[in-house]
């Protein structure tokens, strides 16, 4: 009779704790059969009845059970949806990857990786939003010493710089790959970046050009950040630092407090509870706004300003893990400040996410006012608002050449088909 195999199991066991604090609300299990994992959670009686407990996570209501997490699909998450806002991105995944790779050609009997490993290696000081994990009964994982960190300050520009460049050249060395190890994030993508300090102890998030940039990418985004204050829109604070002529985007985190606290932090697909292939709405988003923001009628206005705002620069990258909320107390939450907005000049002016179910993706200013009603908006206060975006965005040239952008002028040219593009001037045909 032939044996059959029987996978090694293992079981893993964290504390959550949130916020400064380090309030405790539950324990994270990780289970891994061979190729198959899976987490669980329980919430720990103590945070159940306490006056500050609130859902962790939409797929995490609150009951004394044990609820338990499988990915539905390869390309999701093995944990509940508040924990993996918090992994790494794409690019700190690439770190990780690499720096294993180089140990394990010296160490052969190291494990593989595991999901679990990706979720620890975030730095307890910079993990994105207020749930911290911590080995259980001991100290919080990726911590350093008490009164050091492993983010660095905004002198280590030229350092980090050179060691991000030195992976995306596949050059690095085991000390590049250590020195960025735990200072990735969860905002991002692809592209380099690190969790950075101010003088005055604030975080915030270097974003480097890549070495694969046709344009000023960095400067893009900053210059977008600027128009979408200018406009109306609550946007994330951002300005350009020069290292070795290359331009550093310097982007505020907006999940801290100015004494350091912590906000608990979710993603729209996180809020939707959405797989990651799935195409969503904003529609459905104003949906869940109705049911869990402490203003749902300013929440909606202010998300289709930013859709107007994305199809008049051409963002077409507005997929649903570059929308945030915040948590504002009681388990009630509010949008978070715009990030992530980029110019596309070389792409197709169509939205990642639908506007409707109905509608499809967006396409056009006058779709747009259409919808205006589901988002608490007249025609009249509307048109208000997209004269607004079309007033900001006439004055990008000024903007994109000030200090705090620093664009050259032979960098405008690359721009022009993103902020001058066929949507501005449907907007301005239809305000006229």
């Amino acid at each position: 009779m032939t044996k059959r195999f029987q996978p090694t199991t293992t079981t893993s066991e964290l504390d959550v704790c949130v916020g400064k604090a380090g309030l405790l609300a539950g324990h994270l299990t990780y289970h891994q059969a061979g190729a198959r994992e899976y987490s669980g959670f329980g919430y720990d009686n103590g945070w159940l009845a306490s006056p500050e407990c609130f859902e962790i996570s939409p797929d995490l209501p609150l009951n004394g059970g044990y609820q338990t997490r499988r990915p539905p699909s390869k390309a999701d998450s093995t944990f509940f949806l508040a924990l993996a806002d918090t992994e790494p991105d794409a690019w700190g995944r690439r770190v990780i990857a690499r720096a294993h790779a180089k140990e394990r050609q010296s160490n052969p009997e190291l494990r593989p990786l595991t999901e679990l490993d990706y979720l620890c290696a975030v730095d307890d000081f910079s993990r994105v939003g207020a749930l911290r994990l911590r080995a259980a009964g001991g100290g919080y994982l990726r911590t350093v010493d008490e009164g050091r960190r492993r983010t660095p300050p905004l002198l280590e520009l030229e350092h980090m710089l050179a060691a991000s460049r030195a992976v995306e050249r596949r050059e690095e060395t085991a000390a590049d790959l250590q020195y960025l190890l735990g200072k990735g994030t969860s905002l991002g993508g692809m592209r380099p970046k690190c969790t950075v300090l101010h003088d005055n102890g604030r975080l915030a998030l270097a974003k480097f050009p890549s070495i694969n940039d046709t344009r000023s990418v960095t400067r893009g985004e900053v210059l977008a950040l600027h128009l979408a204050t200018a406009a109306g829109i609550d946007a994330a604070i951002a300005r350009i630092v020069v290292i070795e002529d290359s331009p550093v985007a310097i982007i505020d985190r907006f999940d801290r407090t100015a004494d350091h606290g912590r906000i608990p932090y979710l993603s729209g697909s996180s809020v939707l509870q959405a797989q990651r292939s799935e195409e969503r709405a904003y529609t459905e988003v104003v949906d869940e706004m109705r049911a869990r923001c402490a203003d749902p009628v300013k929440d909606a206005r202010e998300l289709w300003r930013r859709l107007v705002f994305n199809h008049l620069i051409l963002n077409v990258d507005d997929h649903l893990q570059n929308i945030g909320f915040l948590h504002v107390g009681g388990g009630q939450w509010r949008l978070s400040p715009a990030f992530d907005l980029n110019p596309f000049p070389d792409k197709t002016n169509e939205s990642k996410t639908w506007l409707s179910e109905d509608t499809g993706p967006i396409t056009s200013v006058r779709q747009l006012l259409r919808s205006a009603p589901y988002f608490n908006l007249d025609d009249v206060a509307a048109r208000a608002v997209l004269a607004d975006l079309v007033r900001a965005l006439s004055d990008w040239r000024r903007v994109a050449l000030g200090p705090d952008v620093g664009m050259r002028v032979n960098e405008l040219d690359d721009f022009i088909p993103a902020l001058e593009g066929a949507a501005l001037q449907e907007a301005r045909q239809l305000l006229a």
